[in-house]
């Protein structure tokens, strides 16, 4: 698809029906933490051409640090470009309603079976497939940023911080952070 016929497509007005909807598969395609954020990216970027993936890796980034987990602030961020304050809730709606009683009935029943056996494979099961895809989630983060030294040197950084020093997540980025924001500058000096 040409740049243009893309950006005319990204210029289009969002339905909030079509938000609710797209949070909502969000939601139910990504049992677990990390699968909403892979729904969230091929919905948005890929499906609904909402957002380029540049601009989703940017919205990733700023919802690491924004309270909170990171695919309920990708929504609102999602829901606000697309359509504002309305967006926004029409977003989260989608989001949290519908899931929100699934887990509360899939919680309870859980707690009644967790004995079963059974019931601890399925779990190790989904997490094993959660894994896989945030790993996947990562790279596909990662390749708009694929020619740039510095950010494949940083992501390698903080990847090796995490495994070998085991230090909290917190604890990197507030120390690779301002080291990244400085090499930034740098290279966009040297651009101009």
């Amino acid at each position: 698809m040409s740049q243009a016929a893309r950006e005319q497509e990204l210029d289009q007005p969002v339905s909030l029906a079509a938000l609710f909807v797209a949070f909502l598969k969000v939601s139910l395609y990504g049992i677990g933490g990390g699968g909403g954020l892979v729904w969230a990216g091929r919905i948005a970027v890929d499906q609904r051409r909402w957002i380029t993936d540049q601009e989703f890796a940017d919205i990733v980034s700023l919802c690491q640090f924004m309270p909170g987990p990171n695919i309920v602030g990708i929504a609102v961020c999602i829901g606000a470009k697309a359509r504002g304050a309305v967006g926004t809730i029409a977003a989260i709606s989608g989001f949290l309603v519908i899931p929100w009683g699934i887990g509360l009935a899939l919680g309870l029943l859980y707690l009644k079976y967790a004995h079963l056996t059974v019931m601890r494979n399925i779990l190790g099961g989904i997490a094993a497939a959660a894994a896989g895809l945030l790993i996947a989630t990562g790279i596909r983060l990662l390749m708009p940023h694929r020619r740039r030294p510095a950010a494949m040197l940083f992501a390698g950084l903080a990847f090796a911080l995490m495994v070998f020093s085991k230090l909290p997540l917190l604890v990197i980025l507030f120390s690779l952070v301002p080291l990244g924001i400085a090499v930034a500058g740098i290279e966009a000096a040297r651009a101009r």
